[in-house]
């Protein structure tokens, strides 16, 4: 399964050397995550972060990992705070109508969920219009503050196949992600990963809960140089 072959290549390169390793998903057009590597702090760090990564994200076993392994700087906090600030003042609105919920996680990510109503209709990768100024604001908010990576996580209910599910969960993160990249974001800043059915947040048997599940979430990542310059 290629997810379980990218965690084995990620561990291996982080065991065989202390230099980042660039990674990337599967992608028709464009190769992302070049820069991924470049936030691995540590070997020790990068393989906590994936025993902790119970959902098996492999991206973001990395990111986590590299977060919690490399020497994030006391000004690390303030310079996620002001960028997780901008986004709830300039998200404001969308957050009003649940279509988009910003978190903050362990070792100061910032974690965007989109929701399906916001995003693309049933069935599709395509944007909508509706999702497009949204993310014109996200993409200038990361544009302002670099010293981050970002990974798009793609998700969909249960219907339809789990590959066919993989797969679309897939083309929408790289639609997210290749939409930002037209806004400006740096190619080497980002990584995607679809995840399918695999990791519901609500019951499938439902209207309500198969449209909790098909979202996308995107995750904002200090790299080593947060908030020192």
């Amino acid at each position: 399964m290629k997810h379980k072959l990218l965690i084995s290549s990620l561990v291996l390169c982080f065991v065989v050397s202390l230099v980042g390793c660039a990674t990337n998903t599967t992608h028709e057009n464009t190769k992302k995550g070049a820069g991924i590597g470049a936030l691995v702090g540590a070997v020790s760090g990068a393989i906590i972060g994936y025993q902790n990564d119970h959902s098996g994200g492999a991206l973001r076993g990395a990111l986590i990992g590299g977060a919690a392994g490399g020497a994030l700087g006391a000004g690390t906090g303030a310079y996620m705070d002001k960028q997780q600030t901008e986004f709830e003042q300039q998200l404001a609105a969308d957050q009003a109508q649940h279509q988009i919920e910003i978190e903050r996680q362990q070792n100061e990510i910032l974690k965007l969920t989109m929701s399906s109503e916001v995003s693309f209709d049933f069935n599709s990768a395509h944007i909508k219009s509706t999702f497009q100024s949204p993310l014109n604001k996200i993409a200038d908010i990361m544009n302002r503050y670099q010293q981050t990576q970002i990974v798009v996580v793609g998700h969909t209910d249960d219907v339809g196949s789990a590959q066919y599910n993989l797969e679309l969960s897939l083309r929408r993160a790289n639609a997210v992600a290749d939409y930002l990249i037209m806004r400006g974001v740096a190619t080497s800043r980002l990584g995607t990963e679809g995840r399918g059915e695999m990791e519901p947040v609500a019951s499938n048997n439902t209207i309500t809960g198969r449209s909790q599940n098909r979202r996308v979430e995107v995750f904002v990542v200090p790299n080593e140089t947060a908030g020192r310059y």
